[in-house]
């Protein structure tokens, strides 16, 4: 079984940074730290550890943030190479991974107050993990100055630095603040997704393509019309970030959208859909088998995706959209596909017995529909 998520901050880990913080500051109350840190630490998730963790910093690290944001700096390990940052807990020459999730807590939360100061020490904490909870406290309190600083981080040496200028700043970050007034307004973050969409690291274009998709979700249109002017004579790397920050777009079969791939025109042609078994127990799979024939002169390029409409307790359902294929069919040509869908139990969506609907939709149109039963 796979170590659950919250073990990753943990004792060991805990008297580690101790060490590591003693040997730049001789003077820092380690046995504090650590009693502060640890107490029923084996009671807590990960983020509440995290946030324990970060409580006990504040209790032992100097009391000036410019004193504690030093000390820091100082003791942390060499920065990661350029596709990630370092891995692992706390390594021997100094903080990396894990434990700068509570660092960068401490420097969200008294390094607001002095925020150049504060910005300037998540550069350096990114580097080794990531800074994009951290930095977020000071987007809502210094939004100015934090888009300043961001458009220079844009030419940073360090991929790291230029992914934290996206993924920091995405509106809806998952975990993290969700930071309303991008949400409700995301066009100050357009021109550094601009400058960053042709990054040379993949890492940095990943991020860029996540924060697209975040907008998408409130203002399709701003995508729709990013699309429009970036997809023409796009790279091929151009190409896959803006397909990936398309995906919801895509799914939901916003017609801009499907234009500007080229796949915006209804499918011409035939589609039914057999689902076995028709009843199965949750936690079971299911295999559906799709017929396509093409009624079509010329070639047609096709997204095919499904919708589960799942069963909630209250009997209504609740439609969910899940990626299925991108195809070219020939003029006249039939095709079959096939995919297994899983319905067993996650952390994420809950299953209740009874009748269900899976439909397919080829362009963001419905085309067929089969019914399926699940049994507690």
């Amino acid at each position: 079984m796979a170590e659950p998520f919250k073990n990753f901050i943990n004792p060991e880990l805990v008297r580690s940074a101790a060490a590591q913080l003693v040997r730049v500051a001789p003077s820092f109350d380690a046995v504090r730290f650590v009693a502060l840190a640890t107490h029923e630490l084996h009671t807590l998730e990960l983020k509440a550890r995290a946030m324990q963790v970060a409580d006990a910093l504040e209790a032992t690290l100097p009391a000036s943030f410019a004193d504690a944001a030093t000390l820091l700096e100082a003791a942390l390990a060499p920065p990661g190479d350029e596709t990630q940052p370092t891995a692992g807990s706390v390594a021997d020459n100094g903080l990396a991974g894990w434990i700068l999730w509570p660092v960068g807590e401490f420097i969200a939360r008294r390094g607001v107050e002095a925020p150049e100061r504060g910005l300037q020490a998540l550069h350096a904490v990114t580097q080794r993990f990531t800074a994009e909870f951290a930095i977020r406290p000071y987007i809502v309190a210094h939004p100015a100055l934090v888009f300043r600083i961001l458009a220079e981080w844009v030419h940073d040496p360090s991929a790291h630095v230029r992914r934290l200028v996206s993924e920091g700043s995405r509106p809806r970050l998952p975990w993290g603040l969700q930071l309303r007034s991008l949400i409700t307004d995301p066009t100050p973050t357009l021109p550094l997704l601009a400058a960053l969409q042709d990054d040379d690291s993949a890492y940095v274009r990943r991020s860029v393509a996540n924060h697209l998709n975040d907008i998408a979700k409130d203002h399709p249109h701003l995508v729709a019309d990013w699309l429009e002017a970036h997809l023409p004579r796009a790279s091929a790397e151009r190409r896959a970030l803006l397909r990936h920050a398309s995906r919801t777009l895509i799914k939901r079969g916003d017609q801009r959208v499907l234009r500007a791939w080229g796949i915006g025109a209804a499918f011409a042609g035939t589609a039914s859909l057999v689902i076995t078994p028709k009843r199965m127990a949750i936690g079971e799979s299911l295999t559906m088998a799709i017929a396509l024939h093409s009624t079509a002169g010329q070639s047609q390029t096709l997204a095919i995706d499904y919708v589960v409409h799942h069963r909630k307790a209250d009997g209504r359902t609740s439609p969910k959209v899940f990626k299925g294929w991108l195809i070219v069919m020939a003029a006249g040509e039939t095709r079959q596909l096939t995919k297994r869908h899983s319905l067993k139990r996650i952390t994420t969506r809950r299953y209740y017995a009874g009748a269900h609907v899976l439909d397919v939709q080829i362009n963001g149109v419905r085309v067929a529909s089969a019914p399926f039963t699940l049994t507690g």
